[in-house]
């Protein structure tokens, strides 16, 4: 068996050097713009990897022309009417996609805040989420450049298809190359994020517990497909089974749900409070003292006999 198919113009076994190849080119090409590039390439490296790795892919030939050559030049946004209905089986599935895809545009929106160094806590954070989720700020974004920009892109993909198809031929290495980054990149912030709350036992707990589900999901997604084995005709009955088994499933999904459970179960304890208020004291500590530091000054500090003495923060 090959990949991407045997029909593929360059078919190659799967991890192939010239895929993997293929793949590192974008990943290279980030580093090497994060490195070397201006402020505007670093902030544009991802695009500019997808672009090399691209202009690569079609060089050797990678790149299935057939869809593009298929989709017609110009079509219609409206081409077919549907009926108005509601299938009533699909309701559950689709308030557990809808779950999931909630969580994962709320982990997307929280890396988007922390690399753009914006607050990742409070009321302004929280209106983000909510414009994020629920869409209350479509009508505030498309008085923006960046809303203009993106119902262009919207308009431009949905009437002319072959921009739409050679979007959807880029091979399935320099996506690879390019997604790894990325969610690497949302890894990394969420645990910059996790690293702002004090680790009491509380919080280890909560982690550890949904963190192990979590990862177990990942690594055997089938884990849960045998649990529910109802084979009638209830078709309602087959969606809200279908709804649990897809969220059960979902690595992301299940830590969220589990986190968010045990955030709301657990009782705060007196020791943990007392370990979050001396965990943000000595935070404001280290704080001053890089401070001071920074300007080559030294502070006073308290010596194990009951003195003062004065620390230099400087190298002498």
């Amino acid at each position: 068996m090959l990949c991407p198919s045997n029909a593929a113009p360059h078919p190659l076994p799967w991890g192939s050097a010239e895929f993997i190849g293929l793949g590192f080119s974008v990943f290279i090409t980030i580093i090497m713009c994060e490195r070397f590039g201006s402020p505007i390439m670093k902030s544009l490296a991802v695009v500019l990897g997808l672009l090399v790795g691209c202009i690569i892919a079609a060089a050797c030939g990678y790149f299935d022309s057939s869809g593009i050559t298929a989709a017609p030049v110009a079509s219609f946004v409206w081409v077919k009417t549907f009926p108005l209905t509601v299938y009533g089986p699909f309701i559950l599935p689709l308030l557990a996609i809808y779950l999931i895809l909630m969580m994962e545009a709320i982990g997307d929106i929280t890396a988007t805040c922390d690399v753009s160094r914006l607050q990742v806590d409070g009321a302004l954070f929280d209106s983000r989420i909510q414009g994020g989720v629920l869409a209350d700020g479509l009508n505030g974004m498309l008085a923006e450049k960046a809303g203009f920009a993106a119902c262009f892109f919207l308009i431009v993909m949905g009437i002319f298809a072959k921009f739409a198809a050679a979007i959807t031929s880029i091979p399935d290495a320099v996506l690879g190359g390019m997604t790894t980054f990325l969610f690497a990149s949302v890894a990394v912030s969420g645990l910059r994020i996790i690293s702002t709350v004090p680790f009491t036992r509380r919080t280890r707990f909560i982690l550890t517990a949904s963190l192990a589900l979590g990862y177990g999901a990942t690594l055997v997604p089938t884990w849960f497909s045998y649990v529910f084995t109802y084979t009638g005709g209830n078709r309602a009955k087959a969606g809200f089974f279908d709804a649990i088994v897809l969220v059960m499933e979902t690595g992301f999904a299940v830590t969220a749900f589990v986190a968010v459970g045990l955030n709301l179960g657990l009782p705060e304890e007196s020791e943990d409070e007392e370990i979050e208020s001396l965990a943000g004291d000595l935070g404001e500590r280290e704080a001053e003292e890089r401070e001071l530091e920074m300007r080559g000054e030294s502070r006073g500090y308290e010596n194990g006999n009951g003195g003062f003495g004065t620390r230099k923060l400087w190298n002498e």
